[in-house]
C-alpha cells in the first residue's frame, strides 16, 4: 500500500443520471437488474427523482427528471456495474437477452470481463464489469500501462487462456 495524505474515501455513494421518463426507467432497471425503489423525490406533489437500490449489492442508482439532459447525456457509459465473476457476468448477458435487450456479449477486457451494449430507455450504455480479475493490478506507485485497449484484448485473452490450458490437455 502507498503512504498518502488523500482524504479516506469509502467507494461510490450513487451514480444519478437524467432521464426523460421516470417511471418508463424505474420500471427498465427493476424487471432487467432486479432494482427497487429506495427514495421519491417530489416537488409541488409531482414526482423529480427516484432513488433505486439493488437487493444484492449493486450500486446505488440516482435518476432526475431531466428530458433535455437525458436526450445529450444518450449513448456514453458513465459507470459499469461490478458483478462478481464471468460466470455471473455471462448469466446476466442471457436474462438481458432473455429480455430483448441488446448486448455486445462478455468479452475480456483489461483486468476483468466485461459485458458493453446494453442501453437503458434513455440511451445511456449501462455497462457490467466483473469484480474477479484475471489480470494483476500493480500494487505500487507505476500504473499498469495499457496501449490501444481494444486492439490487444483478443490478443491478451488468447495468451490468457492459453496459460490457463493444463499441459496434460494439449
Amino acid at each position: 500500500m502507498i503512504a498518502t495524505d488523500a482524504p479516506a474515501l469509502d467507494g461510490v455513494h450513487h451514480v444519478k443520471l437524467p432521464v426523460g421518463d421516470l417511471e418508463r426507467s424505474r420500471s427498465w432497471y427493476a424487471s432487467r437488474l432486479g432494482y427497487v425503489t429506495l427514495i421519491e423525490f417530489t416537488k409541488r406533489g409531482r414526482t423529480t427523482g427516484i432513488t433505486m437500490r439493488h437487493p444484492n449489492g449493486g450500486p446505488l442508482i440516482g435518476f432526475v427528471l431531466n428530458p433535455d439532459l437525458a436526450v445529450r447525456a444518450s449513448g456514453f457509459d458513465y459507470f459499469s456495474i461490478g458483478v462478481r465473476n464471468k460466470a455471473d457476468l455471462e448469466e446476466l448477458a442471457d436474462r438481458l437477452a432473455g429480455f430483448g435487450e441488446e448486448n455486445a456479449g462478455v468479452h475480456f477486457a483489461t483486468i476483468g470481463w466485461i459485458l458493453p451494449g446494453t442501453h437503458d430507455p434513455d440511451g445511456h450504455e449501462v455497462r457490467f464489469y466483473t469484480n474477479d480479475h484475471h489480470t494483476l493490478i500493480p500494487d505500487g506507485e507505476l500504473p499498469l500501462v495499457v496501449d490501444d485497449p481494444i486492439g490487444t484484448e483478443a490478443e491478451r485473452e488468447r495468451a490468457h487462456n492459453a496459460k490457463a490450458v493444463p499441459p496434460s490437455a494439449c
